[in-house]
């Protein structure tokens, strides 16, 4: 069934004038009338009578199967038109990310796919695994790397350990400590339900010969809240030694660990995506880590 004459029929329906429903749809009135004589010989019935303009019975019932058969073919015409938009790459990052190599890998995608649409999201320290297994995120930088099968990695900075300390400890004063000095500071608490390699990040387990942390009586799942505890005098944190450019906090010290391991950063993606946007972002932040990473101060 040709559209056009639904349209003309409905305008002449609600405008109850053929010349005013032509002047509606920009027709001549001559097409207005050849296109309802067309649907009528079709359907073999009258839909209107003509002096004066009104619907027959026929016509009556016809008006809602008209409206119907044009917003299904709107709502197909808009349906389609979604799944042929490009689908927005979400991006999570756990506190700074990996440093400057986050931002720059991000423009670096955005020049290579400026059709896909970009979007964040702000990971803490229990979505270490999650956001990516429950499809939250498509990308995501964190630290230390997840130890999941369901999680491909790419180590992508690698850096020196420091401890966010308050200002008013003796500790804030030494421009660089050793692990002795740290593994029994009062470490802010984690959820229980903490991936515990993010746990054994921040507590530096392996240099505890399997002893606990002293925790602190505040908890933290975010940066802000490891530095209010810090500021407060109330806990310790510890990071990667990007985290004191981009979190410099008053009340707060940043402290260098020099004998504690480096620690890396890394993308994580699902093991089983095949998302094209995904492996290109994934291809351009790697290479990125190999050519920029000394100029991005990450060595």
């Amino acid at each position: 069934m040709d559209l056009r004459r639904l349209t003309s029929f409905l305008a002449v329906a609600e405008e109850g004038h053929f010349g005013k429903a032509a002047e509606r749809l920009f027709r001549s009135p001559a097409s207005v009338t050849a296109h309802i004589k067309q649907l009528e010989h079709d359907l073999g019935v009258h839909l209107l009578e003509r002096s004066p303009v009104r619907l027959t019975p026929a016509g009556e019932r016809f008006v809602g199967h008209a409206r119907g058969l044009l917003a299904a073919l709107d709502a197909a015409m808009a349906d389609v038109a979604e799944a042929g938009a490009a689908r927005a790459l979400r991006i999570g990052v756990m506190s700074n990310g990996s440093a400057e190599l986050t931002p720059a890998a991000v423009q670096a995608f955005q020049r290579a796919c400026p059709e896909v649409p970009v979007e964040f999201v702000a990971l803490d320290f229990t979505e270490h695994v999650s956001a990516l297994v429950q499809n939250r995120v498509d990308v995501a930088f964190v630290r230390p790397a997840p130890v999941d099968e369901r999680i491909a990695v790419d180590v992508v900075t690698t850096e020196r350990r420091i401890v966010v300390v308050p200002a008013s400890w003796e500790l804030a004063d030494a421009a660089a400590v050793s692990l002795d000095d740290v593994l029994e500071l009062p470490y802010v608490s984690l959820p229980e339900h903490t991936p515990r390699q993010f746990r054994d990040y921040l507590y530096f387990a392996d240099a505890r010969g399997g002893l606990s942390p002293h925790r602190s009586r505040s908890h933290a799942v975010t940066p802000h809240e490891v530095l209010t505890t810090a500021a407060a005098g109330r806990g310790a944190g510890s990071a990667l030694e990007s985290f004191q450019r981009y979190y410099p906090w008053p009340g707060t010290v940043c402290v260098p660990v020099l004998d504690a391991p480096p620690e890396h950063s890394v993308l994580a993606t699902r093991s089983d995506d095949r998302n094209p946007a995904v492996r290109t972002f994934r291809s351009l932040t790697t290479s990125l880590a190999r050519e920029l990473g000394p100029r991005l101060r990450l060595a």
